[in-house]
């Protein structure tokens, strides 16, 4: 069966490749999709099946189909490079400055009526604190988690032997 994504090098991509494989560690994910386009090369003095690489390389055939389908639709540089993330991450939605003001506000006095603070009484001193317009619970509870307290802890100042 003719192959769908036939790789054919050029010299000056074989020869990137070639130092890729040779400057990279054995198991630099880069120096395996170099190799893999090595020896997928059309032009080149291997003639291997998906299946020979996928061995050789150690790694699945749905790999070597993935580098092939990459060079032949993005490009050699995309090919080598593997696997881009399609959107920008996501920035955070609290700076330093927010996070201080829920650490601070979970540390202070609850809110009136309350005996203490929960995860859905602290967006809303966060934001009487005038620190942003709006901030959600999760993000106080991821917040929260990453600095050590838990939302169940009354205080997590006290240590164990004062409860």
């Amino acid at each position: 069966m003719p192959k769908k994504y036939v790789v054919q090098l050029t010299a000056k991509e074989r020869q990137t490749c070639e130092d890729s494989v040779r400057q990279l560690s054995g198991a630099s994910l880069k120096a395996r999709r170099a190799r893999i386009l090595l020896h997928a090369d059309e032009d080149g003095p291997d003639h291997w099946t998906d299946r020979e690489i996928a061995q050789a390389c150690r790694c699945r055939e749905v790999t070597v189909e993935n580098v092939r389908r990459r060079f032949v639709l993005e490009g050699f540089d995309r090919a080598l490079a593997g696997k881009q993330r399609a959107t920008p991450p996501v920035p955070k939605p609290v700076d330093g400055q927010q996070e201080a003001a829920v650490i601070a506000s979970r540390l202070g006095e609850p809110a009136a009526g309350a005996a203490n603070w929960s995860l859905r009484l602290l967006p809303g001193g966060v934001v009487a604190l005038e620190v942003g317009d709006s901030i959600r619970h999760a993000t106080v509870a991821r917040t929260s988690r990453k600095r050590g307290a838990r939302m169940e802890d009354p205080d997590p100042g006290d240590s164990a032997g004062q409860r």
